[in-house]
């Protein structure tokens, strides 16, 4: 599409990201000599790796469609990451040469990157000497390589299959956005960072279709709400964390919203609670559209505002090229609304994807060559319909009993003292586990242990005892991503 736009809409919008600006003639050119300069300036290889360490501007999006087109690997770094950390990154991922902005430059240059590019000058004179030759659409396709969030562990990079042409990568990424809701019919404004896969791929996938990508530089509630009303917004893509704090503004700033052009707004890469969903729909009306996917193997489930209406809490039915079913601890399968590990099938894909440099992990992941798990607990009844209970990397234990933390935070979550929480297990000479939790408060409440205690009243009231957290402590903010995804192993 991108190809066709850069013809017989030269000029039109792109991409923009409030400062500068791509039409698509000028998009696709730089998505070319940016491809160039990485095979024939820089040497890259088809399967070789580079590095993106970099806000939210142009330059994001367009390295990654240059890397799709070079066929080489693309890692956007996460740029919150500490200076250890990002050096990790760029090692364990092979990076032959890592794009920075200013703002980054000294923490990619402190990585151990072979070489470093900075966006400005540098970037501007290297592209222009760039041949503009197009890439062939029988040649090689590329792609990102994303790390998963680290939540628990060392993060490690996500490489999934990739199509067998440039050609075919391109024609697929646009069937793939038209079964998700991304239909290219106006312009796609990205709300997280780039080196998050939800936000990214979903905004590549929507352009493929020829949605202009507005990219928000940092999320901010009003200046979000702002964009998506006065620049028309047709589909965006959100997390629970967003969700949760939009719902705090005030009742009169909420009451003025209408942005009658927004049609999708997709949602997922954490659990919403029902209660805060409930109060979306009834603030922005049926335009939810809610996935269960990761970096691994994208979307697999979908739903609508209408059947998550019918049936509160399931994460939707598998997309046409999956089945999702769960698995007990014996790894035999189970039955409808038996809860055990949920593996999600692919129709005719084997091993969809792998973990850059970790075959053993790779393995784990895998049932069988076609049968993958993102290691979620949950169930399927007999319609399809998926519900999630939690990660296996989240479970306590205490007694013997498990005990999922995202059911008792979204409890505590509806307390109006609560701005948010994270529960979590800790040792406990006695039943192995208990169940401790960290709030950080809502403004106009002090920590105590009269408010603490209040807390767990609340929860008592509506969760069975062995649930009801042994204590609350009380921090100034929760260590999250933006995905909305909790750093638990931080707060144990």
């Amino acid at each position: 599409m991108i190809h066709g736009l850069a013809r017989s809409h030269p000029e039109g919008l792109a991409l923009f990201d409030g400062t500068r600006r791509r039409g698509w003639a000028e998009l696709l050119d730089r998505t070319t000599r940016w491809a160039r300069l990485l095979r024939s300036e820089l040497g890259l290889a088809p399967d070789d790796h580079a590095a993106l360490l970099i806000g939210s501007r142009v330059e994001g999006i367009e390295g990654i469609l240059a890397a799709i087109h070079a066929g080489v690997w693309m890692t956007p770094v996460n740029w919150h990451l500490t200076p250890n950390e990002i050096a990790y990154v760029v090692e364990d991922s092979e990076a032959k040469v890592i794009f920075t902005d200013p703002e980054h430059e000294a923490v990619a240059r402190a990585s151990g990157a072979q070489q470093v590019i900075v966006a400005g000058e540098e970037l501007e004179a290297l592209l222009a000497g760039a041949s503009d030759e197009p890439m062939p659409l029988d040649g090689p396709a590329g792609g990102n390589m994303i790390y998963t969030s680290g939540t628990t562990g060392r993060p490690k990079g996500v490489m999934r299959r990739r199509a067998s042409s440039l050609g075919n990568a391109l024609a697929g990424q646009e069937a793939y956005a038209r079964s998700i809701g991304c239909d290219g019919s106006g312009p796609h404004l990205v709300t997280g960072p780039l080196y998050h896969a939800a936000p990214l791929m979903f905004a590549i996938y929507d352009q493929a279709c020829g949605a202009p990508v507005r990219l928000l530089p940092r999320w901010e509630e009003r200046e979000a709400l702002r964009v998506l009303r006065d620049e028309e917004i047709h589909h965006t893509h959100l997390v629970p964390t967003m969700f949760v704090r939009l719902l705090r503004m005030p009742e009169e700033e909420r009451a003025e919203f209408h942005a009658p052009s927004l049609h999708t707004v997709l949602h997922g890469a954490a659990p919403v609670s029902v209660a805060v969903k409930k109060r979306m729909l009834d603030w922005w009306g049926p335009i939810l559209l809610e996935y269960w996917g990761g970096t691994e193997g994208g979307v697999t489930t979908l739903v609508d505002a209408e059947a998550w209406t019918a049936r509160p809490g399931t994460v939707g039915q598998a997309l046409p090229q999956y089945e999702v079913f769960a698995v007990s601890a014996a790894g035999e399968r189970l039955g409808p609304n038996e809860e055990g590990d949920l593996y999600a099938r692919h129709a005719t894909t084997e091993w969809f994807f792998e973990y850059h440099g970790d075959p053993q992990k790779t393995a784990q992941a895998f049932l069988d060559p076609l049968t993958h798990t993102l290691g979620d607990i949950g169930r399927v009844d007999a319609e399809g319909w998926v519900y999630l209970s939690d990660r296996r990397s989240n479970l306590i234990i205490s007694g013997g009993v498990n005990i999922y933390p995202v059911e008792i935070e979204q409890i505590l979550q509806e307390h109006p003292a609560v701005a948010d929480v994270g529960v979590f297990g800790i040792p406990d000479e006695e039943w192995g586990e208990q169940v401790k939790a960290a709030v950080e408060l809502t403004p106009g409440y002090e920590p105590s242990s009269e408010l603490a205690e209040a807390l767990r009243s609340y929860a008592r009231e509506q969760l069975a005892g062995y649930k009801v957290p042994r204590t609350i402590t009380f921090e100034r903010e929760l260590p999250r991503t933006d995905a909305g995804k909790l750093y638990r192993r931080r707060l144990q």
